[in-house]
């Protein structure tokens, strides 16, 4: 309502009041309008937020069909459906040039096995590239809702080496590929991921420790007296004379002597001394016992194992060795055996059987007194090589038997020196000046005894070091006699399109 001022007849000024109705209308109008809009606002807020949930569920379900196509590939690979190309013995593939990477046909190409559009296969191996496109179209497509997701791969070859692994008698192929994988959704609107991976199998040092007990039990790994662990680099030690000398204090590194168990370390005496770490699955230092208080180390004290403790991630897996059966002809004679099958060789007294380079088949060997088993250099070529003894144990609780003067190993390089041993007996080890090898029993129970010192490394269920011995760990066994680890699939990225 307003007021207007105006005259009456006597000249006197009236205030006159104007009709105001229909201003409520107008403000209800004006609000109405402003209600609306916010309504509208908050309506395409809403829709909005929807389809950015709907499109973020889609990617995700994108996301997961090319994951799924990374699982595809990765299964075909390590499946008995992929045979990939036979490891030569001199590490030559036919067809393929694997001094460059990533791989290449002999023709210059990528090697690829693929099933994305616009990619062409040029694996040169056609039934494998059936038997890949077969295993990626076998469970297209995936339902997630309403939605079918489907997805498409490609595996390219990045490198591919053949390597004999420690215990087997046949060269293995190991290859490395980086997978590529799309997940699509066909619907109201397109969805794309990408998934890229690397599957790979590692390449390790079969003897990566000193001593390692691959038992699982409290006391696997025991050492006791004086018992110790060094590194020394045989390829470091000096040669007077045209012969290699015995490593000496200074030639120890104070470190390398690293062992390992899947089980437990159990220490007595007050000088054990491990110059390296202890790796085991268990953790902890304390009293070990069954069920659920298995730790790593017990007995002695932490500052004996000076690299200190080192969980591992999963326990450590050796294959059991291929072992061939041995010869029936026994020896107990000194002389210089041929490579080729034995039965049993027993020495005693000051008798000395010489290996030259090549591979034995024996039954057992037991070593007393002071006769010992001795390496020596080709007698056409002058050079040491590989002396490999495996030993079957048929019939014999100890098919490995070293004690008295035990081995001769004048290099110091124990690769060269290899006893192989598949199965659960006992293995007696007496180490003295120049005995040094690697033993391989993954399944038997060794130990070491005396004051002698073992140059080398030793693999087996569970092991004793009794007494002072020592163990002193060749670094240049690590990048030597390699083993293969399971699959691994790592380095993934992801994009969105």
């Amino acid at each position: 309502m307003t007021s207007v001022a105006v005259k009456n007849g006597n000249g006197e000024m009236l205030m006159k009041r104007n009709n105001e109705k229909g201003s409520a209308l107008l403000f209800a109008l004006i609000l109405m309008l402003v209600l609306s809009s916010m309504a509208a606002s908050l309506f395409f807020l809403s829709q909005s937020e929807t389809w950015s949930s709907v499109n973020y569920r889609m990617m995700t379900q994108a996301r997961y069909g090319a994951e799924a196509g990374i699982n595809a590939v990765a299964n075909f690979l390590m499946s008995a459906n992929y045979v990939p190309p036979a490891a030569p013995a001199g590490g030559i593939f036919a067809g393929y040039n694997t001094g460059v990477y990533p791989v290449q046909t002999a023709g210059g190409a990528n090697v690829v096995l693929t099933t994305i559009a616009g990619q062409q296969s040029t694996y040169p191996d056609g039934p494998m590239v059936a038997a890949f496109q077969n295993a990626m179209n076998a469970n297209q497509p995936l339902q997630a809702g309403a939605n079918n997701v489907n997805y498409s791969a490609s595996a390219q070859l990045m490198s591919m080496v053949s390597i004999m692994p420690q215990g087997t008698t046949l060269p293995a192929t190991i290859q490395t590929w980086q997978i590529t994988a799309h997940g699509d959704i066909s619907n109201v609107r397109n969805a794309e991921a990408q998934v890229v991976t690397t599957l790979e199998r590692y390449i390790s040092p079969a003897f990566a420790y000193a001593a390692f007990a691959d038992g699982n039990g409290c006391g696997q790994l025991t050492f006791s007296g004086n018992g110790t662990t060094n590194g020394y680099d045989s390829a470091a030690l000096p040669v007077v004379g045209g012969a290699v000398q015995a490593p000496t204090a200074a030639n120890l590194l104070g470190y390398g002597g690293n062992v390992g168990t899947n089980g437990n370390e159990t220490d007595s005496g007050a000088n054990v001394k491990i110059n390296g770490t202890l790796s085991s699955p268990n953790a902890g230092f304390g009293v070990c016992g069954a069920g659920g208080n298995m730790t790593a180390l017990s007995g002695g004290n932490q500052n004996q194992i000076s690299g200190g403790l080192i969980q591992l991630p999963q326990a450590v897996k050796f294959l059991t060795p291929a072992v061939p059966p041995p010869g029936v002809t026994n020896v107990n004679n000194t002389q210089t055996l041929a490579p080729g099958n034995w039965g049993d060789i027993n020495l005693a007294g000051n008798k000395v059987v010489t290996l030259t380079p090549g591979v034995y088949n024996i039954n057992s060997i037991s070593i007393t007194g002071n006769a010992q088993l001795a390496i020596a250099p080709d007698p056409i070529t002058g050079l040491y090589g590989p002396v490999i003894v495996n030993v079957t144990g048929n019939g014999n609780a100890t098919p490995i038997d070293l004690e008295g003067k035990g081995i001769a190993n004048s290099t110091y390089d124990p690769s060269i020196f290899q006893f192989m041993y598949g199965g659960a007996g006992q293995i007696k080890i007496a180490g003295n000046g120049s005995s040094a090898a690697v033993v391989y029993a993954p399944n038997a129970t060794a130990s070491f005894k005396g004051n002698g010192t073992f140059y080398g490394s030793v693999i087996a269920s569970q092991l004793t070091d009794v007494g002072n011995g020592a163990v002193y760990y060749d670094m240049k066994l690590r990048k030597k006699l390699f083993t293969i680890g399971n699959y691994v699939l790592n380095s993934f990225t992801w994009d969105k399109y």
